[in-house]
């Protein structure tokens, strides 16, 4: 496995590695002692999945104070562009973003540490996406951060009048919104 840091500290690209032929390929996508190795220890306690066509926005969602999430994101269907915003009070990139393109032909990762909101949408026809949590979901502590603020400026590759958003996402809050007090992180 590769592991690049992103120019956010904490963000990192895993590039795990295919072993191919005629078949197939065959690639391992996780193993604890090599995550340990570059990335630190993260106690992921949760597998999730979601199942989005074309144009399907998700995001910019976290969880507050005790029940931040750390994530590790991958695509086994399809295409996404992934980003994760820096909400970490204090960190020198607070408010910045990385975007990532996460694809099936290229097997890429993307983990995000707590402390940031994390969205995607989705680039191809289809797109099934997984992720690893280290935390429980508590719907209590769950935001979302407006995923068109200007503050942002996030290209999120598609237009906005082709994207496909509920109605919980077009009522994020902006980035001015979110104070130390509100986050708890």
């Amino acid at each position: 496995m590769n592991f690049i840091e992103q120019a956010i500290k904490g963000v990192w690209v895993i590039q795990p590695e295919r072993f191919g032929d005629k078949r197939g390929y065959f690639s391992e996508v996780f193993k604890q002692w090599e995550f340990d190795a570059h990335v630190g220890h993260v106690d992921f306690v949760q597998d999730n999945e979601s199942f989005s066509t074309r144009g399907v926005l998700r995001g910019l969602h976290f969880q507050r104070g005790e029940w931040s999430q750390a994530k590790l994101v991958r695509v086994s269907q399809g295409c996404v562009l992934d980003v994760a915003v820096d909400l970490r009070h204090g960190s020198p990139t607070w408010g910045q973003h990385v975007a990532v393109e996460l694809s099936a032909d290229t097997g890429r990762q993307l983990f995000i540490p707590r402390g940031f909101a994390h969205g995607f949408v989705v680039l191809s026809d289809v797109a099934q996406f997984q992720y690893k949590v280290d935390n429980r979901y508590a719907p209590q502590s769950e935001a979302t951060l407006r995923f068109d603020d200007p503050n942002l400026a996030i290209d999120w590759r598609i237009p906005q009048a082709d994207m496909l958003l509920s109605d919980k996402d077009l009522k994020g809050l902006s980035l001015n919104q979110m104070t130390p007090d509100f986050l708890g992180f």
